[in-house]
């Protein structure tokens, strides 16, 4: 348990940096590609979310197989001494993982509440024929083959489209008798856009991003990045279907003077600014000339690669896991581990199993107890001793290479 709350925590301390790095490159190049189509923008958002659970997941399957020590993982971006730094964080790592522990499970019951309500919303919400049959039709002409449901909700501030396999669109009971007819099938038109791409679906991925990593600030902002770009290519989609995109942006701006004067409370995540979605509608961005669609698309494609180099490089001093013959300690290297004035007058007897990290040239460059004996004192003793030999590094395709070996010494009073 101890190895596995020592890999979290660590994990979950050096993606503070990590998540930095990530949001710095993923905003260098949103900026880069700030007047291009909101398509290559939210690819881009996406690609830096998944970097951001992709990354950390990566390093604390590698701690957790023993396979990265904390003070060899990010040599070269060590602010401090690992030793320092290790002294200091270490007695409070249970309480960080504590601390995380109960802030991922207040997001997780959060979400479930809210996956709850949609669920009864889509089971006793009223029922109006007419425009269902109104969805149905619009759905079919933008190309949504599953059937989309109607339920008409009290008390909610904007139409909401929920789940994924029997997608159901949520509509508020002030609208379908409060807003004119070909504005309210405009803005169902924007949901069928959601339906039609499966965004519910990268919503609950979202959701378990910010879950898992709730503590970063450029998770969050990812995440509402990317919810905006999924907006307004919603909106382009639904304008093609909605009898224009003027017809679109006065439904929007209908909606907005409702929720100022009758604020609702609603379930539906933050969709990005309103008024610039209106903006964008009735004054769209010129579009760049196909030549450059290519080139736009190069940041995105440096973001990865950057990204992808840096974990290569994390990654690049790692042990091997399996090599091809494990390292073998020279006993003529060796001293015999001496034995705590204390433990022997205790008569203090017992067997510890011990880890080592030999690098290529035979060294030991970490060590650890495995299994104790029992004695803390025991098992220093033997650590400290044993840390002393020399020993025949791992081979690997036929080079030497860093891989962990494991040991046992003996304690016992002849």
């Amino acid at each position: 348990m101890t190895a596995f709350v020592d890999a979290l925590g660590w994990t979950l301390l050096h993606f503070l940096w990590q998540g930095a790095l990530i949001g710095l490159a993923t905003a260098a190049v949103l900026a880069l590609l700030r007047h291009t189509a909101p398509q290559q923008r939210y690819l881009v958002a996406c690609v830096g979310l998944l970097l951001c659970a992709g990354w950390p997941a990566s390093q604390f399957a590698l701690r957790l197989q023993g396979d990265m020590a904390v003070h060899d993982a990010y040599p070269a971006l060590a602010p401090t001494g690992t030793a320092i730094r290790v002294l200091v964080l270490k007695p409070y790592m249970t309480w960080i993982v504590a601390a995380w522990s109960a802030g991922s499970l207040a997001f997780a019951l959060r979400s479930a509440l809210g996956l709850a309500w949609i669920g009864r919303a889509a089971r006793l919400g009223g029922r109006d024929p007419a425009w269902q049959a109104r969805l149905t039709q619009l759905a079919q002409a933008m190309g949504v083959r599953r059937p989309v449901r109607l339920r008409v909700v009290a008390r909610l501030a904007s139409p909401v489209t929920a789940l994924w396999w029997r997608p159901v669109v949520l509509v508020p009971a002030s609208l379908l008798s409060g807003l004119p007819p070909e504005l309210l099938q405009a803005l169902l038109a924007h949901e069928l856009a959601h339906v039609r791409r499966h965004d519910y679906l990268v919503n609950l991925l979202q959701n378990a991003v910010e879950t898992v990593l709730f503590y970063h600030p450029a998770v969050w902002w990812l995440s509402r990045r990317i919810r905006h770009e999924r907006e307004l290519i919603a909106d382009a989609i639904a304008a093609e279907h909605a009898g224009g995109p003027r017809r679109l942006a006065i439904a929007l701006s209908e909606l907005e003077k409702r929720q100022f004067t009758h604020p609702e409370p609603a379930l539906a995540a933050n969709g990005g600014n309103m008024m610039d979605r209106i903006t964008r509608l009735l004054r769209p961005a010129p579009r760049p000339h196909r030549g450059a669609n290519f080139a736009t698309a190069l940041p995105a494609l440096a973001l990865a690669a950057a990204c992808a180099a840096g974990l290569a490089q994390a990654n690049v001093d790692a042990p091997v896991e399996k090599p091809d013959h494990r390292a073998v300690v020279n006993l003529n290297s060796c001293d015999k581990p001496v034995w705590p004035a204390a433990a022997l007058a205790a008569q203090q007897t017992g067997t510890v199993t011990l880890r080592f990290l030999i690098d290529g040239d035979g060294n030991v460059a970490d060590s650890r107890v495995h299994k104790s004996s029992g004695h803390e004192s025991l098992d220093e003793a033997a650590r400290s001793g044993i840390a002393k030999c020399h020993f025949k590094p791992a081979v690997y395709n036929g080079k030497p290479v860093k891989a962990w070996v494991m040991m046992q010494y003996v304690w016992t009073l002849e």
